[in-house]
């Protein structure tokens, strides 16, 4: 089921940043600036065309893995839907290290939150959405719901597609970054 819900994620994100649809893959740039923990607003070390060409990479490699993942499923090859267990301390880890990214990206000046205040109702509800699915996530993976982990995984991906569209055709939305149509390259 990884195979099949990687392959879908990986061929819409590859081909909706790279074909730029709405903009996506200038908004992909500012986004991935603006959620920087240590950085600040300056030069880009890779510019828009990076990010579409990798993008490029996951659009012909998404649909080659989804088709195995589905032929695995057909021919009853894809694995259980329970992991194996966990150990206690890298759930209390990764419980960790979510909060704090979710705390840092709803902050006034975080990610998240910037995204929220200039939403409407489709935007909010796919933070809300992607908050949720964070915290599915690492809910699911200390119990081993393996099948429940990989549709909040695959459910927060859609959620962050949403946001990457952002609302306005051919327009990105803003993120706080002056110059991120600039560094296109």
């Amino acid at each position: 089921m990884f195979l099949v819900a990687w392959g879908m994620f990986a061929t819409a994100l590859g081909w909706i940043v790279a074909t730029d649809f709405r903009g996506a893959a200038h908004r992909f740039h500012a986004l991935s600036h603006a959620a920087m923990p240590f950085g600040g607003v300056g030069v880009s070390v890779v510019g828009v065309g990076f990010f579409r060409l990798v993008a490029g990479v996951f659009a012909l490699a998404g649909p080659v893995v989804l088709v195995g993942g589905l032929m695995d499923v057909w021919r009853g090859e894809a694995r259980s839907d329970s992991l194996p267990p966990i150990p206690a301390w890298f759930v209390v880890v990764e419980a960790t290290i979510v909060g704090v990214v979710l705390w840092r990206t709803w902050q006034r000046t975080g990610v998240l939150r910037r995204e929220w205040d200039a939403g409407n109702g489709p935007r909010r509800g796919a933070v809300a959405g992607l908050t949720a699915s964070a915290v599915a996530f690492v809910v699911t993976l200390g119990f081993g719901w393996g099948t429940w982990m990989m549709a909040s995984w695959l459910a927060g991906g859609l959620c962050g597609l949403t946001l990457l569209l952002g609302d306005r055709p051919g327009k990105p939305s803003d993120t706080g970054l002056a110059s991120a149509d600039s560094s296109d390259a």
